[in-house]
């Protein structure tokens, strides 16, 4: 039973908040938010000295034995408990002294006093106090502690004084050792709100810690480094509070995670939560990215807390507004089939509808280019012509290959997470999550070290669902020092272009390879691809053998595709568009490009075209060693009435019809060429096929007798008009040459043999033996028929670039139309013996060659087509006509006319 002197206050209620030490305890009056709060100091005993850390009350000191156990008989019975206490504040001391009583009824609580006597952990000032009935009483208590030997009154006091590490030499190897194991502790003080200091138990460290994944309001510091009173940051006392009376001197469990300026990093664990959690969901704090990381688990839990907090607009949420647009139903979340990866970090993938759609892996950032600065303007450095980002920037491609073998064709689920606006010059962004067999694309590109993670300010919500793995991954990649975190610099990715020059030097030794392995980069048009070859780290364009297929719409110049060109471009891309696949390559053309076949999955991609009507077999796929499949596959194509052949036999009985109406004046005589060279005019310069052999033969004999016996440098004196031997540049080869100009010890001159001119040095020339000199240019001059080249620059210099794309083949057929004297003789070019064949008719059609006017000569079946072209180019208003007919540029009103 309690008993109280006479004259004493009355008791009041509280609840204890902290132990100071084993004699003085805070009481909170009430709950609240912060409610007041009083310091007690115990009457009329005297506990052992707690130990104290250096600062500006003294030096270090330790702890007088049994002074922790003192402190911890109080914590372990008060803390967080309702409490009876007696105070008052005697005259001229500093300090409210007086009884705390344990129970919910006061008559029979627990005088705390008189148990810490009991337990020999005090001791009792009996010397200069008034004798009292209670001070008796409480003598006899420490007597009969003696006499048992109790606490402070035993014989091993020396043993009660604990051996405290104020702090921790190396702590990155602390939280190695310790790291995600769970580790008792007692929370000493509460900083603020998302930051402690605690003893981990049982060896005494003495820790501050951050706790990770959050950041509550902090306390502004005076010049001392301390909490400005007068500073107030909005509910920062609140957030500290709220964790005060939770966790304050309170049994945790601490799983250290990281270090930050020398700061540990860490998730607490309390029997009845965490604390973390708690503080997301009323408000008090923010999810901080760069710390959640560090979590092992529980990012999803803070999370979602947070956005319990934004939703009801709690405290640092109240004016919150949300970023993103809500996205749901098929919108939000659909299975679609990858077609293409762009870079590192875009995909093009093909929905159920048939419908394709680009979306980019949410909140990762592919590989970047590195030390590019800025202008005087503040504009980034323009990028040189050469450069190419897939293979220039480091890590970019193999970012690219990751994504493209592990998803290039497959099936993938796509949660949209969210839609980035258009800005800054870029358009708008569809942001997704991305997974193929439940694995997430982008945490695995992240978690080799081939991506970055997107930072964001903890209100931006335009974030991946599944950010915190993301990063996570990051700093796992970080930690191994993989790819982009390397410290090592990437060996750079030489890749090598194929031109003209090169494809000669590596024609023969692709034609011994039989199968070259290659990866389709990009695909023109249905017979038109552009492979990266592993094996020798090069790029070419390769042409598919065999076929005719129709060209597909240009979007450069908008010029309208042939019939089925836009569904055989898609029907190649569909299938071989960063696919892999083996070629065989037969020949190339005089811009480099390579003919021959092509394997997808073990599928011709010739005969693959053919057999779905997209393409017809070409005169040279008759004589190749896959004849009679592509044979077979038209046939069959031409049967079901696929595609271009869908009304071929109507075609047939009009094309008789036609052909009876025009007259029959042109003279044909077909021969197979090799256009070698297009001039800025407009002329063309052609081989015939039979004559290719012996160009090459007589070259040959001459490189082998200037190895034999090299030509001394400078020792030709080159003269205009003479026959030499010129070292071309591209590939330092003999050639026969015409010197068609000489000044300043450089030479122009014209390779009689293909008919392109180049200015070099002179000592690049050599004089021509005699043998070689009498046999006639293997390469003869022509000009078009019947047509010129535009007038306006850009428009003639679109139509040469695809007449050059367009005679780029291993042969055509040539037809001299007619000759004027001291002019090359007019000749057209065909890929096959009917009007569609005709590339000048063809270039008329689109709208990039002009037909003349033509006076005194007689009309012919060539001459009306080319008529009948210009004048449908001009209906559609391709090109040159856009803006109507430009012939009539000429009336008067132009002030042209009389």
């Amino acid at each position: 039973m309690t008993t109280q002197p006479p004259n004493t206050p009355p008791p009041k209620r509280g609840i204890v908040k902290q132990i100071l030490s084993g004699d003085s305890v805070i009481i909170r009056a009430a709950v609240g938010a912060p409610p007041p709060e009083k310091q007690i100091n115990f009457s009329g005993i005297t506990a052992p000295k707690l130990a104290r850390r250096a600062g500006d009350a003294g030096d270090t000191t330790k702890d007088e034995p049994w002074a922790w156990e003192a402190r911890e008989f109080l914590r372990k019975k008060l803390i967080g408990e309702e409490v009876y206490f007696i105070a008052e504040k005697p005259p001229n001391a500093p300090r409210e002294y007086g009884t705390v009583f344990l129970g919910k009824d006061f008559a029979t609580a627990e005088n705390i006093t008189e148990s810490l006597i009991s337990e020999g952990l005090v001791s009792v000032r009996r010397e200069g106090v008034r004798q009292t009935p209670e001070l008796t009483r409480l003598c006899e208590l420490e007597d009969a502690a003696k006499a048992a030997g109790k606490g402070k009154w035993g014989a091993n006091s020396s043993e009660h004084v604990r051996d405290i590490k104020w702090s921790v030499d190396n702590m990155k190897a602390f939280v190695d050792k310790n790291e995600y194991k769970p580790i008792k502790a007692v929370i000493e003080h509460v900083r603020d709100g998302s930051t402690v200091r605690a003893f981990l138990l049982p060896d005494f460290y003495h820790i501050t810690l951050m706790i990770s994944g959050i950041r509550c309001p902090g306390f502004k510091l005076d010049d001392k480094g301390r909490p400005d009173p007068t500073a107030k940051v909005e509910y920062a006392e609140e957030a500290r509070y709220f964790v005060e009376v939770r966790l304050l001197q309170r049994d945790v469990e601490i799983i250290l995670e990281s270090v930050n300026n020398n700061n540990f990093i860490g998730t607490i664990v309390h029997p009845k939560g965490n604390i973390a959690e708690l503080l997301l969901k009323e408000g008090f704090a923010r999810c901080v990215d760069w710390s959640i990381a560090l979590m092992k688990s529980g990012a999803e839990t803070l999370r979602a807390a947070e956005k319990q907090a934004k939703e009801g607009r709690k405290r640092l949420w109240k004016d919150y507004v949300a970023s993103t647009p809500r996205i749901t139903g098929k919108e939000k979340e659909f299975s679609a089939t990858v077609m293409e990866i762009n870079n590192g970090d875009a995909l093009v993938v093909k929905l159920p509808d048939g419908r394709q759609k680009k979306i980019f892996l949410a909140s990762v950032r592919p590989p970047r280019e590195a030390g590019r600065g800025n202008d005087d303007d503040g504009k980034p450095i323009p990028r040189s012509k050469s450069f190419r980002p897939l293979y220039d920037i480091p890590y970019m491609f193999e970012a690219r290959e990751y994504l493209r073998k592990k998803l290039i064709g497959k099936k993938v689920h796509v949660v949209i997470d969210y839609i980035q606006e258009a800005r800054d010059g870029y358009p708008e962004k569809t942001c997704a999550t991305v997974t193929v067999n439940g694995k997430n694309v982008a945490e695995a590109l992240v978690s080799k070290g081939l991506a970055t993670v997107v930072k964001y300010r903890p209100d931006d919500d335009q974030r991946s669902s599944r950010y915190d793995d993301l990063l996570t991954a990051e700093t796992k990649a970080i930690k191994s020092q993989l790819g982009l975190h390397s410290k090592k610099d990437s060996p750079p990715l030489r890749v090598t272009e194929i031109d003209s020059a090169r494809a000669k030097l590596e024609l023969s030794s692709f034609q011994r390879a039989q199968r070259i392995d290659a990866i389709v980069e990009f695909v023109a048009s249905g017979s038109r691809l552009r492979l990266y070859i592993p094996k020798s780290n090069s790029l070419c364009t390769f042409l598919l053998g065999g076929i005719n297929c129709p060209r597909a719409s240009r979007q450069d110049t908008g010029a309208a595709g042939e019939p089925f060109g836009d569904e055989a471009l898609a029907f190649t891309k569909e299938r071989c568009m960063q696919r892999e696949v083996s070629i065989q390559v037969d020949t190339h053309d005089k811009a480099g490009n390579f003919i021959g076949w092509l394997w997808v999955d073990n599928v011709n991609m010739s005969v693959a075209l053919v057999k779905e009507g997209f393409a017809s077999v070409h005169f040279t796929g008759e004589k190749s060693q896959y004849a009679q499949q592509l044979k077979s596959a038209e046939e069959s194509a031409k049967s079901a009435k696929l595609r271009m052949w869908k009304n071929y036999v109507e075609e047939e009985k009009v094309d008789r019809k036609e052909e009876e109406k025009v007259p029959t004046e042109r003279q044909v005589n077909y021969e197979e060429v090799v256009v070698t060279e297009i001039t800025p005019e407009g002329h063309f310069y052609a081989q015939r096929v039979q004559d290719g052999s012996k160009a090459e033969a007589l070259l040959a004999k001459l490189r082998q007798e200037f190895e034999a016996h090299p030509p001394l440098p400078g020792a030709y004196n080159a003269k205009k008009g003479d026959l030499c031997a010129a070292k071309f540049i591209m590939d330092d080869e003999w050639y026969r040459a015409k010197v068609e100009k000489v000044q300043g010890g450089k030479a122009t001159v014209h390779y009689m043999d293909y008919g392109n001119r180049e200015t070099l040095a002179t000592t690049r020339l050599a004089s021509l033996p005699a043998s070689y000199a009498s046999d006639k240019p293997f390469a003869a001059e022509y000009i078009l028929p019947y047509v010129t080249l535009p007038k306006d620059e850009e428009y003639a210099a679109i139509a040469l670039k695809y007449f050059k794309q367009d005679t780029a083949v291993p042969k055509l057929l040539l037809n001299v139309e007619y000759r004027i004297p001291g002019s090359p003789p007019a000749a057209s070019l065909h890929t096959e013996k009917t009007s569609e064949g005709d590339l000048v008719r063809n270039l008329i059609r689109e709208g990039l060659l002009i037909v003349e006017n033509v006076k005194g000569r007689r009309q012919n079946k060539l001459l009306e087509g080319y008529k009948e072209a210009q004048e449908q180019a001009k209906r559609e208003h391709l090109n040159i006509w856009e803006y109507g007919d430009i012939t009539e540029d000429d009336a008067k009103e132009f002030g042209l006319g009389n």
